[in-house]
């Protein structure tokens, strides 16, 4: 009778370490451990631990987003073209995963929302102060929705330097004003704690740009800035479409109008002379 020998494997040099004097390296460096201890279901549905894995996802992409914006901002600041380039082609890899993250809810039915929707309480994804960075670097600035987070003293702080600061755009301009095109002064001194309103004579700055020389080059800044502008509206048609399956023209929680409230953000516009401009070359 023949019978098979098991091979002993010799894995003395291809094991990975697996002694630590404490955590492991790993765990010190993603905190993995603090992540998935963040996911605490105050129901019993099933469906609400994707509703929150996936809104705390959100966050995170928002989180890195946001940084990678402030480098393109901080670098245009300075005229470094290249490494504002740099950044923001980044976000738009972030921006499409932050999109791609409506997935897991982006079909939960009224009877499924609904079975876990009173555990939310007054919670609404427009009190997330990341989100609120994120819409303040893209120059839709707004003093009432920094009060939310007064009771957080560090996040107030982030909010309240981000309101007085110049925004992406606003660093956009000053950019392209030092590069001769006719951004006006009016503009550039405008006050930053405002929403910016779109203005004819950039308008005319993106129009020489897309016109093509003398101005050509800065074509590439203006596409990426198109890319990121669209990614965001894609995100807010995205959450429009998601809120109007779950729960149709219902309030929102928080306050808030719900679907109407969305289509008035879905409607407002991003950069809005690259778009308008357009019409003019």
């Amino acid at each position: 009778m023949n019978q098979t020998v098991p091979v002993a494997l010799d894995t003395t040099d291809d094991d990975p370490t697996t002694e630590f004097d404490g955590t492991t390296p790993y765990e010190d460096y993603v905190h993995a451990a603090v992540l998935t201890s963040l996911q605490q279901p105050l129901s019993t549905d099933p469906a609400e631990m994707a509703f929150l894995v996936t809104t705390q996802v959100m966050e995170l992409w928002f989180t890195l987003i946001v940084h990678e914006w402030g480098t393109a901002r901080d670098a245009l600041l300075k005229d470094d073209y290249d490494r504002a380039m740099d950044a923001l082609r980044r976000s738009l890899d972030a921006h499409q995963a932050l999109n791609d993250s409506w997935q897991p809810i982006s079909a939960l039915t009224p009877a499924r929302f609904n079975s876990f929707r009173a555990a939310l309480g007054p919670a609404s994804g427009f009190q997330s102060a990341m989100y609120r960075q994120l819409e303040f670097l893209l120059g839709d600035k707004s003093r009432s929705m920094v009060q939310p987070h007064r009771a957080q003293p560090r996040v107030h702080a982030e909010l309240e330097e981000l309101l007085t600061r110049t925004s992406l755009y606003d660093e956009v301009l000053g950019y392209l004003h030092r590069q001769g095109l006719p951004v006006p002064e009016h503009v550039l001194q405008r006050d930053v704690t405002q929403a910016y309103e779109p203005d004819a004579e950039v308008e005319e700055a993106w129009r020489l740009i897309y016109a093509g020389s003398p101005y050509g080059p800065l074509v590439a800044l203006g596409e990426a800035l198109t890319d990121v502008a669209e990614l965001v509206l894609r995100w807010r048609s995205d959450h429009l479409l998601a809120t109007r399956r779950a729960m149709g023209a219902k309030s929102g929680s928080g306050g808030s109008p719900g679907v109407a409230w969305l289509e008035k953000r879905a409607a407002r516009s991003v950069f809005p002379e690259i778009w308008t401009a357009r019409s003019h070359v």
